[in-house]
């Protein structure tokens, strides 16, 4: 039940939640490019509550050891989580993404206007542990988003067997119980290249 082969085969049996899922976090970064003055004090407040959890973390005595439970503790409780407040719609999973993508995408516009390299930018401070983080976040929004069809497809349903109904949702909480085991091996991973890797990179 939770080996890889069963995890990949839910991923397949999801994939049109995931390609909306990568829709949406395009979309944000789009938005985050584009940065309407609503949106660029949204994303401000987002990026100065980072700073300041960045800053405290660096003044630790183990900057890399706090950086690394910091990242993986908030990232895989919320990419957790995010799964499950997916059975409200899946307006929760489509509203992170959209703010994820947004966060993003201002950044490299608004380093780009300051004439900031983006290569570093980029390819050493997004890149190394982007690479496993983000098609995690946006896998664990994919199942969000599946989450809240399966509920609205349930409220509209005709009434049929109770039995097939149960066995629907009994088979779809055995894979969101995978998809949540493997979300935080992913972030797990991504935690220590970020603060191990790119933290060497960025410093």
């Amino acid at each position: 039940m939770l080996s890889f082969f069963t995890f990949a085969k839910d991923l397949k049996s999801i994939r049109k939640a995931l390609l909306f899922s990568l829709l949406l976090f395009a979309l944000g970064v789009v938005f985050g490019w584009i940065g309407t003055e609503g949106l660029e004090k949204l994303l401000m407040q987002q990026l100065e509550g980072l700073r300041t959890i960045s800053g405290t973390l660096k003044e630790s005595s183990n900057p890399q050891w706090s950086f690394f439970v910091f990242i993986f503790l908030n990232n895989s409780i919320k990419g957790v989580v995010i799964i499950f407040l997916g059975a409200l719609f899946g307006i929760l999973p489509a509203l992170f993404l959209l703010i994820n993508g947004a966060v993003i995408g201002y950044i490299v516009h608004l380093s780009a206007l300051q004439g900031q390299d983006l290569f570093t930018l980029i390819v050493k401070g997004l890149l190394p542990h982007g690479i496993i983080e983000i098609p995690a976040i946006i896998i664990a929004c994919a199942f969000g988003l599946q989450f809240g069809a399966n509920v609205v497809a349930s409220m509209f349903r005709r009434t049929g067997r109770s039995g097939t109904r149960g066995e629907e949702w009994t088979f779809f909480m055995r894979q969101t119980l995978t998809a949540s085991i493997w979300i935080v091996i992913l972030l797990f991973v991504a935690a220590i290249i970020e603060s191990t890797i790119t933290f060497s990179l960025l410093s």
